[in-house]
């Protein structure tokens, strides 16, 4: 007994390299996967569709020929106001064509500075400010050098000043929308619109006296000042935080996703911005989310919890305190989107990385089960998601709760999901074995036979015959950790079999002992 005591610690100190629990916690920039990235392309769409009040449309003009550019742009300079009108709106009318509009015609054309001088003076016809704010919005919504140019001319500190002191609501929307675009390029554009100290005009027009489309897009502006990669400086976006908090209890579900999303992206890095977003009780609203009838307010709901739970223990806790559990239950269970139930098994596997409590938690909502049937039946973008969830409740799990965990099925998928293709789930799933292997050396007094039980199983579902075919496997460490366990737990000889195969002199094989089935392994 001694002896393999001895042998446990070794084993540990060799191979327990990959689901130490603060190690584990997967943060989104720390992995690759789908729905580790932060892809949303209803969210990265920078054209927002804007209700155009009835006193503005122009219905008597029709759209242009490009052809006729340089006599638009030559009535830009026209004294007659309604001239400048037309050649506006013609000019606005050709940047509004939804496939390939002639942006870098008109923006050649060297026009730009002629809509910023009529948004910025033109105080008393809202309706020719609308039009040249309306133009300078769809140059904002192509490319990121059509962008540029904008900010290039001063466009932005001229949007800002319509909200800070444009009385016309209807100018002041289409600032948003521009100011909204403008954020939406890039970090680098965002972080600009951000150093004109917009945040603090935004977050006043979400009050709820707010004209409802206004709103909206306030809304949906400011999420993109705290979206991108690198990240915002938080110390400037967080004081949307109490404003976003509030939002996320709005009746308007277009109000409560964008404000969702917000949150999503000032939760998603490291503690200290998970703890202010505890500290103004946004927890219990956003697992309250989670059973919307919608998955547009259901998938940032659950971004946002997803990246709690990569926070501390505490900080898991919470969102375990607030019901979270059985609400992924439900989304797990019912009949909603694959990549929901994508996302609530990656954020299950951060919950099960966490305290023997916490894996407890786990095990008393149901969502053991859940886990291992999707395991077993659903398509592998999932079943690896709930792989990983299960294999991290074996690394911090008690000797009971690994044998609930083996008790509700989790031993054949595990074993199938060694021949993944995809590395990691190999090597997760090894772990989850080693880790439900080492358990059941626990057991071995407990049964009439000294077996262990785990082992037994293993080879029961043909266990043994997929971790031996990593042999061939072209990874190194997977092999070497394949081959680890046959040796330790499946060999009759095992108790004197050197943990790690030696490699071969050629350094392009593995040497084993000579009673092992294979020797010279190529990989």
């Amino acid at each position: 007994m001694a002896f393999r005591a001895q042998r446990e610690e070794q084993r540990k100190k060799l191979y327990k390299q990959g689901l130490e629990p603060e190690k584990f916690k997967n943060k989104r920039t720390e992995t690759g996967i789908t729905i580790r990235k932060q892809k949303r392309t209803e969210q990265l769409m920078k054209k927002r569709t804007i209700e155009v009040p009835a006193h503005f449309a122009a219905p008597n003009i029709p759209l242009p020929e490009l052809s006729r550019l340089p006599q638009m742009v030559a009535e830009l300079k026209s004294p007659n106001v309604d001239k400048i009108y037309t050649a506006v709106v013609s000019l606005r009318k050709l940047l509004s064509i939804e496939i390939n509009p002639p942006i870098d015609a008109v923006l050649d054309a060297g026009v730009v500075p002629d809509f910023i001088n009529i948004l910025d003076r033109a105080n008393d016809n809202p309706k020719l400010q609308f039009e040249a704010a309306w133009a300078l919005t769809n140059i904002a919504s192509g490319t990121s050098e059509q962008t540029l140019v904008l900010i290039h001319h001063g466009a932005v500190e001229v949007f800002i000043k319509q909200l800070a002191n444009n009385s016309d609501i209807s100018v002041k929307e289409q600032a948003v929308w521009a100011l909204g675009n403008i954020a939406g390029d890039s970090s680098d554009c965002r972080d600009f619109v951000l150093s004109r100290r917009v945040l603090p005009l935004l977050l006043d027009l979400t009050r709820d006296d707010v004209k409802v489309s206004l709103r909206r897009n306030v809304v949906w502006a400011i999420s993109n000042l705290c979206r991108g990669k690198p990240a915002p400086p938080f110390e400037t976006v967080q004081l949307a935080i109490p404003y976003l908090a509030r939002l996320i209890n709005s009746p308007d579900p277009l109000v409560v996703t964008d404000a969702c999303w917000a949150l999503s992206y000032l939760s998603d890095g490291d503690n200290d911005k998970i703890k202010v977003l505890l500290q103004h009780g946004i927890c219990h609203a956003v697992v309250r989310l989670l059973g919307h009838e919608s998955p547009t307010v259901q998938t940032p709901a659950l971004r946002v919890i997803g990246n709690i739970v990569t926070g501390d223990d505490f900080q898991t806790q919470a969102a375990i305190e607030a019901g979270a559990l059985p609400a992924l239950k439900r989304l797990l269970d019912g009949n909603t989107k694959k990549s929901i139930k994508r996302e609530v098994c990656w954020t299950l596997s951060n919950i099960t990385a966490g305290t023997t409590v916490q894996i407890q938690a786990v095990i008393m909502s149901g969502l053991v089960e859940s886990l291992v049937y999707h395991m077993v039946h659903s398509e592998f973008d999932i079943s690896k998601e709930a792989a990983w969830a299960i294999a991290n409740a074996t690394s911090s799990g008690k000797t009971q709760q690994i044998k609930y965990l083996v008790d509700a099925g989790c031993l054949r998928p595990l074993c199938e999901l060694v021949q993944a293709p995809d590395v990691r789930v190999v090597a997760v799933s090894l772990e989850g074995l080693e880790n439900i292997l080492a358990s059941g050396e626990k057991l071995r007094n407990d049964n009439p036979d000294g077996k262990n039980p785990y082992a037994v199983s293993i080879e029961q579902c043909n266990g043994v015959k997929m971790l031996d075919r990593l042999h061939k496997h072209p990874n190194r460490s997977l092999v070497e950790k394949a081959a680890a366990l046959l040796h330790s737990y499946f060999s009759d000889d095992g108790e004197n079999q050197n943990i790690v195969p030696n490699v071969a002199s050629d350094r392009m094989s593995y040497a084993f002992n000579a009673n092992a089935e294979h020797s010279g392994l190529k990989f």
